[in-house]
C-alpha cells in the first residue's frame, strides 16, 4: 500500500505533504506548543490540533519525512534522571540527519552529516542535561520503522499509539558511557542550561530528584 493510501485525505494529509525539506518540519514543530500532557497522538491528530510532545512530535515527523520518499523511522534516546528523548530519523546519501519536538532548545534538528546512527545521537549528549545541569543521556535503541504499524492507520487514527512506545521500551538500546565514565562527567555550564531552557513551559520540565 502507498503512502498515500495511509494517509488519507483532509487537512491533515495536507499538512503532512507540504514540507520540501526536514528542516521545514522543524520549523514546524518549533512553531506549536509542547503538550505536557500525557499521551501518543497520531501526526494526523498532532496536525489538527497544532501541539506535539517529544514522542508525538517525532511521530509526526517521520509520517512528514515518508511523505518526502524517506522511511518512516524513530529512535529512542533514553535518560537517567531526566525525560527520555526521540527523534525521527533520515538520510541524504550515507549521512544520518534527525528532526524532533522538545521542550528545550538544544535537542532538536540535527544536519544530515553524521556518518552512523552514534555519531549522530552523541551530537545531542553535552546538550542532554536537566535543569541541575546533569548530563543524563545514557543509551539509544536500534532504529523502528513506524510502517510496522500501518494496519493500525497509526498516522491518522484518533486512537491512543501507546502501543507504539511499548514497542520502542522492548527494542535493542546501546549504551554510550560506562560507569567510570558517568562518575567523571562533569556538569552543563550555567549560561548553557540557561540557554537550553529558555521559553521551556514549565509544567514539561523534568524536575530531577
Amino acid at each position: 500500500m502507498k503512502f498515500n493510501d495511509h494517509l488519507g485525505t483532509g487537512s491533515h494529509a495536507d499538512v503532512l505533504r507540504r514540507f520540501r525539506e526536514p528542516h521545514d518540519i522543524q520549523l514546524f514543530l518549533n512553531s506549536i506548543p509542547y503538550d505536557a500532557e500525557a499521551g501518543t497522538s497520531s501526526p494526523g491528530v498532532v496536525a489538527s490540533e497544532r501541539k506535539a510532545n517529544c514522542f508525538e512530535g517525532a511521530l509526526f515527523a517521520a509520517a512528514a519525512l515518508r511523505a518526502m520518499g524517506h522511511k518512516p523511522l524513530i529512535v529512542d534516546m533514553i535518560a537517567q534522571n531526566d525525560d527520555d528523548h526521540v527523534i525521527a530519523l533520515f538520510k541524504r546519501g550515507r549521512y544520518y540527519g534527525a528532526v524532533t519536538k522538545s521542550n528545550t532548545t538544544m535537542l532538536r534538528y540535527r544536519e544530515p552529516v553524521y556518518q552512523s546512527l552514534r555519531e549522530l545521537v552523541m551530537s545531542y549528549f553535552d546538550f542532554y542535561f536537566n535543569i541541575k545541569g546533569q548530563k543524563t543521556l545514557r543509551s539509544y535503541s536500534n532504529p523502528v520503522d513506524l510502517s510496522r504499524f500501518d494496519k493500525q492507520n497509526w498516522m491518522t487514527t484518533d486512537e491512543n499509539l501507546d502501543y507504539i512506545g511499548d514497542y520502542l521500551n522492548n527494542v535493542k538500546h546501546y549504551r554510550i558511557l560506562d560507569r567510570k565514565m558517568i562518575r567523571n562527567l562533569s556538569y552543563a555550564d550555567d549560561d548553557i542550561v540557561g540557554l537550553c531552557f529558555n521559553g521551556a513551559l514549565e509544567d514539561g520540565v523534568y524536575r530531577p530528584k
